[in-house]
């Protein structure tokens, strides 16, 4: 694959020609924030979390689906993209309801790490107070809708590593809602494998184990790894 030069923060560095910014700029080291970002999915660059500056581009664009070019130059870190950070992070905290005392994920969340990198200790926004339902009608996992920052993990991973497609969403902006089997409750799903894969890749409590007290909840993430390496195996007549 050819390569091409760009340049990030003021140095210099070489790629593979379809990598993205971002995983160039995790290749060398470089921190550019993620919520709804996770390796082995589909990037679809919705919490924006990752904008950079694009040296001729009007306007910051997402790292995670921005394709790397020849000659690009790259600003991943400025006092304009960590006050886009903050007040994207900031907005989320303010839709929904985040009380973290009082959540499983509480010490392993990555919003709250995030509110805490960047140095978040209040929100300037008003608070929308939204009373949404949980669903616990899964024997071993429920839902709480009032944590989700819909990042459509669970969906992505149930559709292209589990094969099931269980989770779906309705509603537009604020009203969006993650649904299981076009909105009936978990419980209920027929299509549901009861894998837990999307308990394991939320980024926040909105999907947990029953059961799990406050700051317990930690999420195994390594069977990704594992799957991605077994179809990478595949794809070149070998096996594990």
């Amino acid at each position: 694959m050819p390569a091409i030069t760009l340049t990030i923060n003021n140095e210099l560095f070489s790629a593979r020609k379809e990598q993205t910014i971002l995983e160039i700029a995790r290749e060398h080291g470089i921190d550019i924030p993620t919520l709804c970002h996770f390796e082995g999915l589909e990037a679809m660059g919705g919490c924006r979390l990752c904008l950079v500056e694009l040296q001729g581009s009007p306007r910051p664009v997402p790292a995670c689906i921005t394709k790397a070019a020849e000659g690009m130059v790259i600003t991943t870190s400025s006092d304009k993209l960590i006050e886009y950070r903050k007040m994207l992070v900031e907005l989320l905290l303010a839709e929904r309801t985040h009380t973290c005392s009082i959540c499983v994920q509480n010490n392993n969340c990555e919003l709250q790490t995030l509110a805490a990198k960047l140095g978040i200790d209040h929100v300037r926004f008003d608070y929308l107070h939204q009373q949404l339902p949980m669903d616990a009608s899964r024997e071993r996992f429920a839902l709480d809708h009032n944590r989700c920052v819909l990042c459509l993990r669970c969906v992505r991973v149930c559709d292209a590593v589990e094969g099931a497609h269980t989770w779906d969403v309705r509603g537009r902006g604020s009203t969006s809602r993650i649904v299981a089997d076009l909105d009936r409750p978990w419980g209920n799903s027929t299509s549901c494998t009861d894998c837990g894969k999307c308990v394991q890749l939320c980024p926040t409590g909105a999907l947990y184990k029953k059961g799990a007290t406050v700051g317990e909840m930690k999420k195994e993430r390594s069977f990704l790894n594992r799957i991605l390496e077994r179809r990478r195996l595949a794809a070149q007549g070998r096996s594990l």
